[in-house]
């Protein structure tokens, strides 16, 4: 097999029209966001069932991306290949659904065997296809442009333009609709928890504290022990409570080193006299991003968990760190 030797600089050029090209393509968008793609977007909006997505090739991949975006911002939805549909999978199609054919020809066999397939099932059809003189085009309900010139390949050959025309406008009915239903954060979060933002909306200081590890002394409790506690639950720190176990204050393993530079007389030391008076605190039942943003506002790496009033725990910057919150 040959190899063309290209230079270094003719390859950036290379690189540099593509993106110029696909810009462009997704730029000359704009005319065809008109009144047939908000009636597009009333249709799905209004829709009893989900929006099922169909293509085939590259048109198929971009499809897929399509309905994750669509379900994780609210609108139900499901990817069926076109291949697969005309060999048993038109089944997927409920009599309440909306089908989205894409196609950058709209003239391929499977197009020209399943659209008039799901038109005789009753279903609405909407053609997100970049010609308008096609089968798809000329026997859809609806047809969302996503016309280009050319590809941005060398002999106008691989997908490349016409992908990213599809996937832009795919993206822009998705964000239409996140905007049509309300979407809030909170609701991002409910189909997104295992990811950052989604845990920044929704886990609680509650979710991340070991109830179990509750370091405290008693506020006559020597330094000695006090500094056991400290170094047996690892925290970096012991809470100070009176005989009711009311909340005096706080020792960190810093207030314990500065109580040696100054060479206090250990043994003569109590607790409530190294103690930190009004320690950093949250309720249990804050966000857990909430009691990170106290840690990084006053340089600390321990709050003070609160549970109806009472001491329940440390929460330590590792455990938010843990759970990917930030």
């Amino acid at each position: 097999k040959i190899f063309m030797k290209i230079s270094k600089n003719n390859l950036k050029d290379l690189a540099v029209n593509v993106i110029k090209k696909e810009a462009e393509a997704v730029s000359n968008l704009t005319p065809y966001i008109d009144d047939t793609f908000v009636d597009v977007l009333n249709l799905i909006y209004n829709s009893k069932g989900r929006l099922i997505v169909t293509g085939i090739g590259k048109s198929a991949l971009i499809g897929t991306k399509i309905v994750a975006t669509m379900n994780s911002t609210g609108t139900p939805s499901i990817f069926m290949h076109a291949a697969d549909a005309i060999h048993g999978d038109l089944g997927i199609v409920q009599p309440d659904d909306v089908v989205m054919c894409i196609s950058k020809s709209g003239n391929t066999p499977e197009i020209k065997v399943l659209v008039p397939l799901i038109a005789r099932m009753g279903n609405k059809i909407i053609a997100l296809v970049s010609n308008t003189d096609s089968f798809l085009a000329q026997h859809a309900d609806y047809v969302v442009r996503a016309t280009v010139g050319e590809e941005a390949s060398p002999n106008n050959l691989a997908p490349t333009s016409s992908t990213t025309t599809q996937l832009v406008m795919g993206d822009a009915m998705a964000v239409c609709l996140l905007k049509m239903r309300g979407f809030s954060q909170e609701d991002f979060a409910k189909y997104h928890p295992g990811g950052s933002l989604g845990k920044r909306l929704y886990l609680r200081v509650a979710d991340v504290i070991d109830k179990s590890v509750r370091p405290w002394v008693n506020e006559d409790e020597d330094i000695q022990n006090t500094i056991i506690n400290i170094s047996q639950n690892r925290l970096g720190a012991t809470v100070v409570l009176d005989k009711k176990e009311n909340m005096l204050g706080i020792i960190t393993d810093g207030d314990v080193r500065r109580m040696v530079e100054r060479g206090k007389p250990l043994e003569t030391l109590k607790a409530k006299d190294i103690m930190s008076h009004n320690p950093k605190q949250i309720d249990i039942n804050e966000l857990a991003v909430n009691a990170f943003n106290i840690m990084q506002k006053n340089k600390i790496t321990s709050v003070v968990v609160m549970e109806d009033g009472k001491y329940a725990g440390l929460v330590h910057i590792h455990d938010i760190l843990r759970e990917g919150i930030v």
